[in-house]
């Protein structure tokens, strides 16, 4: 999250750490959260950069206080149990004069060939990552975080562009690598060389790649080849699925493949399942603005989203605001709309994501084997005609089966398969009245039944609430 968009003061100021951990870590450990990431708190000359182009690598901003003032934060944030992330940004760094750039009147921490020193998107500069002393600056400052701070982890952003000498460049703009390929070969010797020191240094850290192509291996060990990353960003996930949500309801079996492609190498990387916040500004609306419908089905669509992404294999991610379906975009410069909590539909999918918090923290079966084969199956992924999707989810005890229905239509008497005999319960449905929905709910015991289905010997039948996600238990 933006620290800065939390909540400012009356008159237009920041709050300060202590302030924050006074009312964020009660709010996030009330919902039921387990990490916060904060967007960069390096210090940076423009607010309007969000902290991504930071001029002091060493240096926590002050706009909220003190070194101190940020350590208390993140003390207080470990008391509740509460882990702390940092986007840290390796990758580039502005070109202001009070700044790393023309350090010393030369090209001292970034490229002097001009077609290797700038990314013109961001108007930004690029680390010189020949250099060994920018090798020990960088690492140097991600130990930094770690060590001086407490944060339980790095979620380094922009990978691509490091590790692409042809990043957003056009053919001829780019000098090749000594092989004559486009790979930025020394980037990528930093990046396991900064990995396997945290890793090595600061045992349990989280190392999280903003990584956003087909690079292989990006969470696996430099010694089998990889980056060395504990984990990545899954960008194909999350563009996939948003574009399937902001499809009429009725023409989303057209595009069933968009929700069901992310398994097929759901299991090459660590993926982190991101709703992120790229995706809620810059015209690209809210969440809950990208949904279609009217309002009580853009705030269903929004539920079955959220539904779908914390049942699904993989680390959940999901940025400030999303919790009570933020109705516009983004905006860093002022607060949260707090005050939409005081309709129903709101405090409902905020009430829903702090269950769902509780629900897959409390059954193994939604996260002992996230990165795993094992932890899931498929019942059914071919249902396009209807637009459901029906899967298990496990561990080495117990099963779980969650049923999604990507239309408004409830589906009565609906049949699914269950793993063994035994008696089921619903563990979790989006379309409860709790949570602003029409409550389609299964509230008897469901008992399963010699009645073959989707491959399997036991099947139950329940009603499927519209545009809504269940999850089944065994008594």
């Amino acid at each position: 999250m933006h620290l800065a968009s939390w909540r400012r003061q009356p008159d237009g100021g920041f709050l300060n750490y202590r302030e924050l951990a006074r009312e964020l870590v009660p709010y996030a450990k009330r919902l039921g959260f387990t990490h916060l990431e904060l967007l960069p708190i390096a210090e940076h000359p423009l607010d309007d950069s969000w902290g991504y182009q930071s001029t002091g690598h060493f240096a926590p901003t002050s706009r909220h206080g003190s070194p101190e003032d940020l350590r208390a934060f993140i003390d207080a944030c470990h008391a509740q149990e509460l882990g702390v992330l940092l986007d840290w940004v390796p990758g580039h760094f502005p070109g202001d004069a009070h700044g790393l750039a023309n350090f010393d009147g030369t090209a001292l921490y970034e490229y002097p060939d001009p077609k290797k020193a700038e990314h013109k998107d961001w108007g930004a500069l690029i680390f010189n990552y020949e250099r060994n002393e920018v090798r020990s600056f960088l690492l140097s400052s991600a130990c930094y975080w770690l060590e001086e701070f407490h944060f339980d982890g790095l979620r380094v952003d922009a990978v691509a562009s490091m590790i692409y000498l042809d990043f957003s460049k056009r053919a001829g703009d780019f000098v090749p690598n000594r092989h004559g390929g486009n790979e930025n070969l020394e980037a990528i010797d930093i990046l396991r060389a900064v990995n396997t020191a945290t890793h090595g240094a600061f045992p349990g850290t989280v190392m999280i790649a903003e990584e956003s192509t087909d690079w292989p291996l990006v969470s696996r060990p430099p010694q089998s080849g990889g980056l060395g990353f504990s984990m990545k960003w899954n960008m194909g996930w999350m563009h996939d699925t948003l574009a399937y949500f902001r499809e009429d309801p009725l023409q989303r079996s057209q595009h069933h493949s968009w929700l069901t492609f992310a398994m097929v190498y759901a299991y090459t990387e660590n993926f982190v399942l991101p709703l992120s916040h790229d995706e809620v500004v810059h015209l690209k609306r809210s969440l809950l603005g990208k949904m279609p419908g009217d309002e009580w089905q853009t705030l269903a669509n929004l539920r079955l989203l959220l539904s779908y992404q914390w049942t699904l294999p993989g680390k959940k991610l999901l940025f400030r605001g999303g919790e009570f379906a933020q109705s516009t975009e983004w905006d860093f410069g002022n607060s949260l709309p707090w005050g939409l909590l005081e309709h129903a539909g709101h405090a409902g999918v905020q009430r829903m994501v702090a269950d769902l918090n509780r629900l897959y923290v409390g059954h193994r079966a939604l996260h002992r084997f996230d990165f795993e084969p094992s932890g899931f199956r498929w019942l059914d992924c071919d249902d396009k005609t209807h637009s459901i999707l029906s899967f298990l989810r496990m561990d080495e005890e117990r099963c779980l089966i969650v049923a999604l229905n990507f239309t408004p239509l409830p589906r009565r008497g609906y049949r699914i398969a269950v793993p063994r005999r035994g008696v089921y319960r619903e563990l979790f449905n989006s379309d409860s009245e709790r949570y602003g929905g029409s409550d389609v709910v299964n509230l008897a015991a469901l008992n399963a039944q010699a009645v073959a289905a989707m491959g399997m010997a036991y099947s139950v039948e329940l009603e499927l609430p519209p545009l809504a996600g269940i999850v089944l238990g065994t008594v």
